[in-house]
């Protein structure tokens, strides 16, 4: 299991297809800021809702030049749905392989229920301009996490 990265490594680089199958890479954004968030699963209560935040607070974002991803480990064809259903502005990307999940280190042990499993722990990382980790939220409230994240930028 990778550790967490942190602020002031050197963002992991990927290539990842987004909702359209379209390959995204980080190194596409090279001069602008990034917030990459990871989280567990489509269409699940958390997940929805900070999804929706981040839509909410797309247009900041934008103004601020700030691009908006959100990675999981669900198919293109979830995705598609996903970002159909609640009108999702921003890119999407699948890591079906969690290639990029476990790359950056939120592929962790959960406890739900006393149950142990591995799971995709609800992470954000903002990236700078020149590709390097800013700043690490990890467990982050899918409720607060967008407007927490504006504040920071």
């Amino acid at each position: 299991m990778r550790r967490l990265i942190k602020a002031g490594d050197k963002a992991p680089v990927f290539t990842l297809p987004d909702k359209d199958s379209n390959n995204i890479s980080l190194s596409d954004f090279l001069g602008k800021k990034v917030v990459l968030y990871f989280y567990p699963k489509d269409n699940t209560p958390g997940c929805t809702r900070q999804a929706c935040a981040f839509a909410g607070l797309y247009n900041e974002f934008k103004n601020k030049g700030v691009q908006v991803i959100g990675v999981s480990k669900d198919s293109i064809a979830s995705h598609a749905k996903f970002a159909e259903k609640y009108n999702l502005p921003f890119i999407l990307l699948s890591d079906p392989e969690l290639d990029v999940i476990k790359a950056y280190g939120v592929w962790q042990e959960k406890k739900l229920y006393g149950k142990v499993s591995m799971g995709v722990v609800r992470t954000t990382f903002i990236i700078d301009e020149k590709g390097n980790i800013e700043k690490v939220m990890p467990k982050v409230k899918p409720d607060t996490n967008a407007q927490e994240i504006l504040s920071e930028l």
